[in-house]
């Protein structure tokens, strides 16, 4: 039995994927017999800085996971508290996720501290290397993260490609601190499948409706726009197709709500644009058809090992990450970042039908399993050297 810890965002924070991913961790290496607790954020974001509404869920904590919510990310004293603490603990593992800069002083901090016990193995799981949406200081503080770090997991070749750029290379090609790329596990934790009726039902939306879905945060590099333009298109008006865009505004939406008076597709688009409580993601992804991804820039998604798990096919760009993890004509469709070519993919969708792509979805999703995740930690320790 391993004693792990994980940093990261832990409820009762929202944090998206970030959370619901790091509960299923700890859910995993729990139920494989180790020792594991989350340390998460008393404070994440100063509220200038957090796009949504509220930063705090409202459900309840998930059971049997010790949760600490003790790292104020913008506090010094704080970190140097909590690299102590942690330096004491003497875990053998620490799991530090990493997806954005801002989060590098504090996180680079605290596990410098930890690392002056000598036997903590610190590895990073990370989402993202180079942030979507450049901001000052994006490369001194990502630097003063990654050195902090034995090892690291990413989860696209994207990251891995970004990762490359910060990590030195020894004479043999290999890079100096070991890294390894694993597949997204899927999101199995939000309830078994529904029958679309019994879905439609629930979000009371006919059952005969041709419906896509578009979910998750709304932000500018998901393409929301894009995919606006291409529910604009007369052939998908006149196919009667809608789209229903599940997830909370992390940007301005008067903006969107403009560009959908102008388009004039109001009609065509179901909007609960409130933040998606765990308990319901389900409903919105038993509902749709399909899953549409019309993301200008991507690293991995989130959203794709959620379609994986409910069997929904999905419409994705070929940017980034995407195409590697929805092969095309198999789990869905891989398009370009167009208008006209996500409308044509979604017509092509149409052609083809769900059901042609649910064997495929079947086998793909077999890849993507939490014990596989956890091995991959367990191998990369061995291979860290204290």
């Amino acid at each position: 039995m391993a004693k792990v810890i994980i940093i990261g965002p832990g409820h009762p924070l929202r944090g998206g994927g970030l959370t619901t991913f790091n509960h299923r961790l700890a859910k995993e290496l729990i139920e494989q017999g180790h020792d594991c607790q989350i340390y998460s954020f008393s404070l994440q974001y100063p509220s200038f800085l957090f796009p949504g509404k509220t930063q705090y869920s409202d459900e309840a904590a998930p059971e049997g996971i010790i949760i600490k919510s003790v790292i104020n990310s913008i506090n010094p004293f704080n970190w140097l508290k909590i690299g102590n603490w942690l330096k004491k603990e003497r875990a053998d593992i620490i799991i530090v996720r990493y997806w954005l800069p801002f989060m590098g002083p504090s996180l680079g901090t605290i596990l410098r501290k930890v690392r002056k016990n000598r036997h903590t193995k610190i590895i990073c799981l990370a989402d993202n290397v180079i942030p979507h949406e450049k901001r000052m200081g994006d490369k001194p503080f990502t630097k003063y993260f990654l050195k902090s770090c034995d090892a690291f997991i990413t989860m696209s070749e994207k990251v891995m490609s970004d990762l490359r750029l910060f990590q030195k290379t020894l004479p043999t090609g290999r890079q100096a601190k070991p890294a390894i790329l694993v597949p997204h596990p899927l999101y199995d934790n939000f309830g078994a499948i529904l029958s679309k009726q019994e879905a439609r039902e629930k979000l009371k939306i006919k059952n005969d409706a041709l419906i896509l879905l578009f979910f998750g945060f709304i932000r500018k590099y998901k393409g929301l726009d894009i995919l606006f333009e291409a529910m604009a298109d007369e052939r998908i008006k006149k196919a009667g197709i809608r789209l229903l865009v599940a997830g909370e505004f992390y940007e301005d939406e008067r903006k969107y709500k403009d560009q959908i008076d102008t388009l004039g597709i109001r009609e065509q688009l179901i909007l609960r644009t409130d933040f998606i409580p765990d308990n319901d993601v389900k409903y919105y992804l038993c509902a749709a058809d399909a899953v549409v991804q019309p993301y200008r820039n991507a690293t991995q998604s989130g959203v794709s090992p959620l379609a994986y798990h409910f069997e929904k096919p999905m419409i994705v760009t070929n940017v980034g990450g995407l195409p590697a993890l929805v092969p095309d004509g198999k789990a869905g469709l891989v398009t370009a970042p167009t208008p006209e070519a996500i409308a044509d993919a979604i017509l092509k969708f149409y052609q083809l039908g769900e059901n042609y792509f649910i064997p495929h979805l079947r086998t793909e999703k077999q890849k993507y399993s939490w014990t596989n995740m956890v091995s991959t930690i367990f191998q990369l320790a061995k291979e860290i050297q204290k």
